[in-house]
């Protein structure tokens, strides 16, 4: 019994350094603004081969890679959820191209050069190509949030990465089975009838589940609480359904469900959005972790120089060539084709197939079977490394993406708002203006200002806005609860830190009728600055006006002139940045900043 005690506390502990390293690489990553997989290999890494702190076989045994399967497939199942049909309007041909064409002449390709360049079998060969086909979710979504591809490249790329994981693990699977010996006498046949079945029954049961959980949420026959784990229930079923009746059709089944959600219209799953993306970053986080950990140092020792020129050939001849050829009569320009040919990192399944597929050659006799770990590896890490130092440069050489984007989305069209954005505009600053109104709409666009005439709550926006430049959000309109809705609505796409709108009247004390912190963005300006209080000083003459502070005409001499009461809207401290005055963080601005302000005449 004292023996199980300290095992289950083992365990226990081990679990617990798991997600306290996944969790702080993404956090350090954050921090330094480096891709976060970078940090999460090195530090499972760290802890396993180099410093022996983790051993994930020891901890959970023949349950580790069937867990991995799983959690994986939970997070292709979030990818789906974000994958909208009506995207491939635009972009269907492009994103059916990359699939169709791109993935069997990578295969051919990646193949031939591990074939040539590193020496391996046939067999062994075709089966590493097989699995590095994929360019991961897992590591392409947070550089497309990070990078903010113009124009069709995000949608593009999104799509690509997470139909080129199934699609590449499945490819795998039937690569293995035929080169194994699964499939009898007629390896062609096996392989399209493993295909077939695929699809049946990852397909299949993946619109099943999506249709079912969409039937039981519009009759609400399950209560509000349980909508996110009734999902997550139905995938995780349907996934273990699916992968008994043929390898990895399990992630099939969990794409396809998540698209069949995303797309219906008769109830709404954003709730259920967001659980789960906060479970894809726990699970992404301890799967990298578990997976890196598990690296043999003798096998890593091994690699030489023609291994890296093998990645070097993956990344600067096999992935442009598949490319270009893939999108030879597509409308996108020669930069954004280049753009696409450096942007295939590897991620979570080709490490997870193969660690699962280095077992299965090892007791079919491949000697060499840990070595496929190995590559793989090396090719995620290089991959994440080159494509996440560099991608933002050769974006912004490219002029293909917005990384830091600084401009402002304001809700609202009327006469203050007008000024302030006219305000930012002659400074440089990027503004489109959102409203209703037509009339207001109208006057602004006569005023030169960029605009958008709807509801910015439509499910819609998001696509049809463009978003170039655009990194924040200002709610002007004199609702404090629209404004709210607003803030909540762009929460995902701008980022917590991002969204700001207008006190309240009663932001004095009266909390009772002001929308809950928890439900608001940060609240713009000081001073109890709320939409009546700005709406009066411009009535009484206040206008917006931009000064430049110097070493004789510091903020002493500014805030002399215009007394206690001039109102900072906005300090510019170079010609990239703009800072936003809140009341959770009132501005201090030095010589060689720009302030603009609300002032008396």
């Amino acid at each position: 019994m004292e023996t199980e005690l300290l095992d289950s506390e083992a365990l226990l502990v081990g679990l617990a350094f798991i997600v306290a390293l996944g969790i702080g690489a993404q956090w350090l990553a954050w921090r330094l603004r480096l891709p976060s997989i970078l940090l999460l290999l090195l530090f499972g890494f760290i802890a396993g081969p180099v410093g022996g702190l983790l051993d994930p076989d020891a901890m959970f045994g023949d349950v580790l890679l069937p867990l991995v399967s799983l959690s994986v497939g939970v997070i292709l199942f979030e990818g789906g959820l974000s994958l909208k049909v009506r995207e491939l309007m635009k972009i269907g041909s492009d994103v059916r191209n990359l699939i169709g064409i791109g993935v069997p002449l990578a295969w051919v390709l990646i193949s031939a050069l591990a074939y040539l360049v590193l020496g391996l079998e046939i067999e062994f060969a075709l089966i590493i190509g097989a699995i590095l086909v994929v360019t991961g979710p897992t590591v392409v979504l947070p550089m497309i949030r990070f990078l903010r591809p113009r124009g069709d490249l995000g949608p593009i790329l999104k799509w690509e990465g997470i139909l080129n994981d199934v699609v590449g693990a499945t490819l795998a699977v039937l690569t293995l089975e035929g080169v194994v010996g699964g499939r009898g006498e007629n390896p062609v046949a096996g392989a399209a009838l493993g295909a077939l079945t695929t699809l049946i029954a990852g397909g299949g049961l993946g619109v099943a589940a999506g249709f079912l959980l969409t039937f039981l949420l519009q009759r609400y026959w399950i209560p509000d609480h349980l909508h996110s784990p009734m999902a997550l229930m139905l995938a995780v079923v349907g996934f273990a359904a699916a992968d008994h009746v043929h390898p990895e059709s399990g992630l099939v089944m969990t794409t396809v469900m998540g698209i069949v959600l995303a797309n219906q219209r008769k109830v709404s799953i954003q709730h259920v959005v967001e659980f789960k993306e906060n479970l894809r970053v726990l699970l992404i986080s301890s799967l990298f972790i578990l997976l890196s950990s598990r690296l043999d140092l003798q096998l890593l020792e091994q690699i030489g120089y023609r291994d890296f020129l093998w990645v070097g050939l993956l990344l600067f001849v096999v992935r442009p060539a598949t490319v270009f050829i893939s999108t030879m009569r597509s409308k996108l320009s020669f930069r954004e084709k280049l753009f696409l040919s450096w942007m295939a990192p590897r991620g979570i399944v080709a490490a997870a197939v193969s660690s699962v597929f280095a077992l299965r050659l090892l007791e079919a006799g491949f000697e060499n079977a840990e070595r496929l770990v190995a590559l793989t590896f090396l090719t995620i890490v290089s991959t994440i490394t080159v494509y996440g130092l560099t991608g933002p440069f050769v974006a912004k050489w490219l002029r293909v993406s917005d990384a830091h984007p600084q401009g402002f989305l304001l809700i609202g069209a009327h006469d203050w708002a007008r000024k302030i954005a006219n305000a930012l505009q002659e400074q440089g600053v990027r503004v489109r203006l959102a409203d209703t109104n037509w009339g207001n709409i109208r006057t602004a666009r006569m005023e030169g200002l960029s605009t958008y005439y709807g509801n910015v709550l439509s499910e819609h926006v998001v696509e049809d806005l463009d978003f170039t430049g655009i990194g924040r959000l200002l709610a002007l309109t004199p609702n404090d609860y629209a404004n709210s809705l607003a803030t909540l609505h762009f929460t995902e796409f701008f980022g917590r830190e991002g969204v700001y709108q207008l006190a309240t009247e009663s932001a004095d004390g009266a909390d009772d009728v002001e929308s809950p912190s928890n439900l608001r963005g940060r609240s713009l300006f000081c001073g109890g600055s709320d939409h009546v209080e700005i709406s009066r000083r411009f009535s009484c003459g206040a206008v917006v006006k931009t000064t430049n502070l110097t070493a004789e005409y510091t903020f002493e001499h500014f805030k002399e002139r215009y007394s206690e009461d001039a109102l900072i809207l906005f300090v510019l401290p170079d010609d990239k940045d703009v800072w936003v005055a809140t009341m959770d963080r009132p501005l201090d601005p030095q010589p060689g900043h720009r302030i603009v302000a609300l002032v008396n005449p």
